[in-house]
């Protein structure tokens, strides 16, 4: 131990000591600049803004900076078609030349999706489900039926549709509801010597409507002109019809009696 001692006390160890230290400062120095040189330390571009423009705007500005580009498409309906809806890495993110940037672009041609089982579901379900099919509620028509606010039928652009059948994806589609009214009976009014306007208000106040309208003899002023024939008529035989019933009438510029 004696002799270990003297011995870091001699040059001789200084001057290996030294000498190791200063190997590794060199090895480490070296390594240092090595890297930076390698990975182009404080070199690189700051990715544009692409999100927005055009696919053609996008990719001249992406070429002009010497960025590669992939591209991805997703549909968005209410999106302008062709656009980049998305890029990654984001705008202003400092990247090396040549990186790539993923592109999502909206396409311009919907896919289809098949069309779910909604009938007789609740207006929220049915609501729900096609919104996950990437699909749109349409105009709503209520028709007088034991079921409340239940789908009783469903079309797409005026003709009936079933479950499976295929859509463009983002189509609206339009629903048949109940009004949970259906079993309700209301008295027939008498709508004789009743103008147009006249019927329709009593019509409303019995949640019935108009139906029909047919024009007898030469009609000078159809605003004037009364009632002279219902259908359904009130009678012995028919005093209630179901809520929703439509009432034909028939005006004439004669008086009734």
């Amino acid at each position: 131990m004696a002799k270990f001692v003297s011995y870091l006390q001699t040059k001789s160890f200084r001057n290996n000591l030294l000498a190791a230290i200063a190997t590794v400062v060199i090895l480490l120095t070296a390594a240092f600049y090595s890297l930076r040189y390698y990975t182009k330390h404080g070199q690189g571009l700051n990715v544009p803004a692409v999100k927005g423009l055009s696919f053609d705007q996008a990719v001249s500005k992406l070429e002009e900076m010497g960025l590669r580009y992939q591209v991805d498409s997703v549909y968005m309906m209410d999106m302008p078609k062709g656009t980049v809806i998305d890029q990654d890495p984001e705008a202003n993110t400092f990247v090396k030349d040549n990186r790539t940037i993923y592109l999502t672009i909206n396409t311009a041609q919907a896919p289809n999706v098949k069309f779910p089982d909604v009938k007789f579901k609740s207006f929220i379900e049915a609501q729900s489900i096609i919104g996950s099919f990437g699909l749109k509620v349409g105009d709503t028509v209520y028709k007088a039926d034991v079921s409340r606010d239940v789908v009783l039928d469903v079309s797409f652009g005026g003709q009936a549709i079933k479950p499976g059948d295929i859509i463009p994806k983002g189509s609206k589609i339009d629903m048949l509801l109940g009004d949970g009214r259906g079993n309700e009976d209301v008295d027939i009014p008498t709508l004789l010597g009743f103008t147009k306007g006249e019927a329709a208000f009593s019509l409303r106040g019995s949640n019935l409507k108009l139906g029909t309208i047919t024009y007898e003899g030469n009609i000078t002023d159809s605003a004037n002109a009364v009632i002279t024939a219902q259908s359904p008529v009130l009678s012995d035989t028919l005093t209630k019809v179901k809520i929703g019933t439509a009432v034909n009438i028939t005006l004439s510029n004669k008086k009734t009696n």
